[in-house]
């Protein structure tokens, strides 16, 4: 299976480590905005090609992997490569992902390629994890919590703040929510009451940083409905401090059971990252084999988490599975 990467940041590098690890995949290409020859690669015998000769390569692929951010990035990416390649991204701007969806199923159906969108731990993973336990638990309350740990989309939606030079941000559970649901207290709780966001912003010489705390706070789908603190830092304090890009979340669903509702349970899935970006690569790599089979089989369009059976995601047969799943 051949694999192709969009860009080449934390995401598509953790990409490049995923492929490595499944036998049936290799890597074909990697494509960048910048100077081919400025990037290089830990995969020997591995081209580096300009985004601009990505459409030469459409026989070469059986998946472009697109790493690039969920603000302006993939929207316009994942529709456009989606009329050449099969593709696949991680977007995690949860509010605008059933305009995404409809902007690449389009573009998948219209020329015969298989997508699949917002793939990744949030959404992805814990998307299912949220779908299997409420049909298991019709009658309940669901929460989910990230973190503590630095969000991706996030720190990109930040860096492209004027002014800015560097920015990170890490997302962080209120723990007295936390605790309320590990105790089955079923808190009604607002986003604010869930989370904070915490921000760590290296200005560039010269910029207004009121003006960057206040587009910051206020940005819509990102910030502005949390309690937000914008520490701003120099260059040398982020490298030695912020470095590191962990992460984690939980996600719970609490529901009753019995004739007379008599019975609490209580689901959690939890995970614990040391990076953020290479666990996304590997649920990305995973279901980009699930995409190659789904086009194989002859399905097009867009597809979310949802759609994929598990089957379709291991290089495991079914036999195995069945052995030693089940």
């Amino acid at each position: 299976m051949k694999i192709g990467i969009l860009g080449y940041g934390n995401l598509a590098k953790g990409v490049e480590c995923a492929i490595r690890q499944n036998d049936d995949m290799e890597l074909a290409a990697v494509f960048t905005r910048r100077n081919p020859a400025d990037v290089k690669i830990k995969t020997e015998g591995v081209n580096v090609y300009s985004v601009d000769d990505i459409v030469a390569h459409k026989d070469d692929i059986d998946v472009l992997v697109i790493c690039g951010g969920s603000a302006t990035d993939l929207p316009k990416q994942t529709p456009e490569y989606a009329k050449y390649f099969n593709v696949i991204d991680s977007f995690d701007t949860h509010a605008r992902i059933p305009e995404h969806f409809a902007n690449v199923d389009k573009a998948a159906k219209e020329s015969g390629h298989t997508a699949l969108i917002s793939c990744g731990w949030d959404p992805g993973m814990f998307s299912l994890n949220r779908l299997y336990a409420n049909a298991i638990l019709p009658e309940g309350n669901d929460y989910t919590f990230w973190g503590k740990g630095v969000s991706q989309g996030h720190s990109d939606a930040i860096r492209r703040v004027e002014g800015v030079k560097n920015g990170k941000q890490y997302t962080i559970p209120v723990d007295s929510a936390l605790e309320a649901v590990r105790n089955g207290d079923n808190p009604e709780l607002t986003t604010r009451q869930k989370h904070t966001r915490e921000c760590f912003v290296v200005p560039k010489e010269g910029a207004d940083l009121d003006k960057i705390r206040e587009e910051i706070v206020n940005m819509p789908n990102y910030f502005a409905d949390y309690d937000t603190t914008v520490h701003f830092i120099s260059e040398e304090e982020f490298e030695a401090n912020h470095s590191g890009i962990p992460h984690g979340g939980f996600v719970f669903r609490s529901g009753v059971t019995g004739w007379n509702k008599e019975n609490k349970h209580i689901i959690e899935y939890s995970i614990k990252l040391d990076s953020n970006p290479e666990f996304t690569a590997s649920v990305l790599v995973a279901y980009a084999r699930a995409i190659a089979r789904l086009h194989s089989e002859g399905v097009t369009g867009c597809k979310t988490v949802f759609d994929i059976a598990p089957a379709y995601l291991t290089a495991m047969s079914d036999d195995e599975i069945r052995a030693h799943m089940l």
